[in-house]
């Protein structure tokens, strides 16, 4: 007969403690900008859940929903033939009362008015810094899965929906590369990405551009301008330049007008838009919200603490929402180099 330690004895207690007041009812939300593989999430959280015995309510439109008391139960089926649709199944919204203390107490309390003890939500940078406060303000346990094209949220190298938005700009410029040869034009390409790089950055090194401008970095009219002209003397007949929304600049066109003017040379501006946030999810998004959401569930199971679900080095790791929220992703100045490198 094997005889406990006092340390085995100790872990064995926790765990049964844990699972002893294991949540018997969650609630999952989807916030902020939509993204391409949150309907997976959804499915995953939901499954994972059902198989272990907890009940799932689906909280409608967001952190609006939540402080609104709009709830439905969400069953097995009720997941089913949706891991490959765009969007969220949820909806979202922006919600200017859950930014206030009040409208997240009221939310805690439409919570457990319900019978639920634990939250998982999906969503970017916002929805990560709103449950932060959320929970730490109610002490109400949340599981956040990180779901954002920009790939922008803090102490996880991966956010749900970016593959599917990087792929779907690339698609387009793909398109765009065939005109700009056959007229011998500069074509500007504006993508999303809000205040970060990220996806202009993964679009400029695989669609070949000949430079990318993005909110982290100053751009430099005159170093552009070299480039281009230095590319004109190596006999290229086009060129592409991936521009980042909204950067310090003012975005595509006032890059385009002002390289324009200073060469004489004819551009071409085309904002992609929407059509990077919606579409079914790849295969990469697809299996990264499966996992995460999974990981969140088994974090409710297991007692973690209020956690980011993240991705290090291909790994699913819990961080605590204390130690990521307000912080800032940076871009990796490798792959700006490379840009260039690449483009000679």
């Amino acid at each position: 007969m094997e005889v406990e330690t006092s340390g085995e004895a100790r872990e064995a207690a926790a765990r049964r403690s844990r699972q002893e007041n294991v949540a018997r009812r969650i609630a999952i939300l989807t916030a902020g900008g939509d993204a391409p593989g949150m309907n997976a999430a959804i499915r995953s959280v939901v499954r994972t859940a059902s198989g272990a015995g907890l009940d799932v309510l689906g909280v409608k439109r967001g952190f609006e929903g939540l402080a609104y008391g709009d709830f439905e139960p969400l069953s097995s089926r009720a997941v089913a033939n949706i891991i490959q649709r765009g969007g969220t199944i949820l909806g979202t919204s922006r919600c200017p009362i859950f930014r206030t203390e009040a409208g997240r107490a009221r939310a805690a309390e439409n919570l457990r008015y319900r019978g639920v003890e634990a939250l998982i939500t999906i969503g970017g940078e916002g929805t990560l810094a709103g449950s932060a406060a959320f929970t730490n303000e109610t002490h109400f346990p949340v599981m956040v899965v990180p779901a954002s094209i920009d790939n922008d949220v803090p102490g996880t190298d991966y956010s749900v929906g970016f593959d599917t938005a990087v792929n779907g700009a690339l698609d387009a410029i793909d398109r765009i590369r065939d005109t700009a040869f056959a007229f011998e034009r500069l074509f500007f390409i504006e993508v999303m990405g809000r205040d970060s790089g990220f996806i202009a950055l993964e679009v400029a090194i695989a669609g070949g551009a000949e430079a990318v401008v993005v909110p982290d970095v100053k751009w430099n009219l005159d170093a552009l301008c070299r480039r281009l002209e230095e590319s004109q003397l190596r006999g290229k007949r086009s060129s592409l330049i991936v521009v980042s929304e909204r950067p310090r600049t003012g975005g595509a066109f006032a890059i385009a007008n002002a390289v324009s003017a200073r060469l004489g040379m004819e551009a071409r501006v085309v904002v992609l838009g929407y059509i990077q946030r919606g579409g079914s999810p790849t295969s990469r998004d697809r299996i990264a919200a499966s996992r995460l959401g999974a990981a969140a569930v088994r974090g409710i199971i297991e007692g973690r603490p209020p956690s980011l679900i993240g991705e290090e080095r291909g790994e699913v790791v819990y961080l605590p929402i204390g130690e990521t929220a307000g912080k800032q992703r940076h871009l990796d100045e490798r792959s700006l180099e490379l840009v260039s490198s690449l483009s000679v």
